[in-house]
Order: structure tokens, then C-alpha cells, then sequence
């Protein structure tokens, strides 16, 4: 798996995940399956749409989880 990519989570991270972390996160994992560091101009829309999607779907699992011995996520 991608090493650049971070645990999104408490406690590894102290405070909640912004957007911009996990729009991080989705763009390295992008990169790292695509096999490209920026895609060509035809790949474009299908790269940035899964960077979107993979983002989203972050997102809700982030809201989701919750950390034995805390509360979830407001």
C-alpha cells in the first residue's frame, strides 16, 4: 500500500480528519492504483472523479467508525 498515505483516524490523529486530509489520502491512493503521478489529458475527468469518490467514501466511513472507549464522530 501507498506509505504516504496516513491513518485518518483517532487517536493516531489527534484531531478530526479535515477535507483536505482525506482528499490527500484519496489522491495518493489514486496515484498509487492509476500507476500515475498526474494523468493525461484524456484520463483527467475519470482520475479527478475517483479521487471525488474515493474521497466521499472516506469521508463516510470516518463518520462511521467508532473508537472503543470514545464516542462517534460528530
Amino acid at each position: 500500500m501507498c506509505r504516504s498515505i496516513k491513518t485518518l483516524r483517532p487517536p493516531v490523529l489527534p484531531e478530526e480528519a479535515t477535507e483536505d486530509d482525506i482528499r490527500a489520502a484519496a489522491l495518493q491512493y489514486v496515484r498509487k492504483v492509476s500507476g500515475f503521478r498526474a494523468p493525461a489529458a484524456h484520463n483527467r475527468e475519470v482520475f479527478d472523479r475517483a479521487v471525488d469518490d474515493i474521497a466521499e467514501a472516506t469521508a463516510r466511513l470516518l463518520d462511521g467508525l467508532e473508537i472503543r472507549g470514545g464516542a462517534k464522530r460528530v
